[in-house]
């Protein structure tokens, strides 16, 4: 079980020397991942639902890892998740393109559907068909990666006669993960996806795993896709018997997130304690 990090996009680990800090550190470490959040705008005031406080800065995924990219040379760069709805595709492709060039070929694509409405509203999205958008929007990136003559005649995307270069390292573009714990993001992983990215105890991953099994039961898995890797993340500090269980769970990624991410001294002590954990 490889294991990444998720969060050094925000709040105190942010400024430009803490990730120039921070990406040497998890290198020398060990660490195989870095994951970037993506919140374009946040419910002002905050909401029981929502994740962050309006107030509390967070860089923009493609352009944090981009950053990071160039600090590093080995860490795989992950978007951990895009809200995929919110964004053009096309643009997006091209970004996530440029970025895995930049890399090297180290990007993980995470994306997701969303859930806060008060966020999808604010950039002209219905949220009532962002399931649906985020289908149609991971085909027309792949469409545009790999396609010789890329078109797409969608409800929401529509393009013919266009093409955009470079193409991704990868043939078939950056892997795909997607994230989510509803029967719909199952099937989007199962049908679309390289990955399924979880968050919660390895108690909520048994769980999730068990629905997944069921849920791939009804679906059929493109083979271009390979086997579907799992990619887990517990919010609370990990310790090595919960990183056993979810190695045994099957999880080929185990995420760590340095919280409260107030204090970067904090974050480097965080990030040394749970080196041990890579399996």
């Amino acid at each position: 079980m490889q294991l990444g990090v998720n969060g050094l996009g925000a709040k105190a680990a942010l400024a430009p020397a803490v990730t120039a800090r921070l990406a040497a550190l998890v290198e020398d470490l060990g660490y195989t991942s870095w994951w970037a959040g993506d919140h374009v705008v946040l419910p002002s005031p905050r909401t029981p639902d929502t994740p962050m406080d309006p107030r509390d800065p967070i860089l923009d995924p493609l352009v944090h890892l981009t950053y990071v990219a160039a600090l590093t040379r080995r860490v795989e760069l992950g978007t951990g998740i895009v809200i995929l709805p919110q964004r053009n595709p096309l643009v997006l492709a091209k970004q996530a393109a440029s970025l895995d060039v930049l890399s090297g070929g180290r990007l993980l694509l995470g994306v997701g559907a969303g859930y806060l409405e008060p966020e999808m509203t604010a950039v002209g999205v219905p949220f009532a068909d962002r399931g649906r958008r985020t289908d149609e929007h991971i085909d027309a990136m792949v469409q545009l990666w790999t396609a010789e003559r890329p078109h797409m005649d969608g409800r929401y995307v529509r393009f013919v006669d266009v093409d955009a270069h470079p193409r991704p390292v990868r043939d078939g573009g950056p892997r795909i993960v997607v994230g989510g714990h509803s029967d719909a993001a199952f099937r989007r992983a199962l049908t679309r996806a390289h990955g399924w990215f979880g968050v919660g105890t390895p108690d909520e991953l048994a769980a999730n795993l068990a629905r997944l099994e069921r849920v791939a039961g009804d679906v059929e898995r493109p083979a271009r896709l390979g086997r579907l890797e799992i990619t887990a993340m517990q919010l609370q500090p990990v310790d090595e018997a919960i990183a056993d269980r979810f190695a045994e769970l099957g999880a080929d990624r185990l995420l760590v997130y340095p919280l409260p991410l107030e204090d970067p001294d904090d974050i480097a002590r965080f990030l040394e304690r749970h080196a041990r954990l890579a399996r």
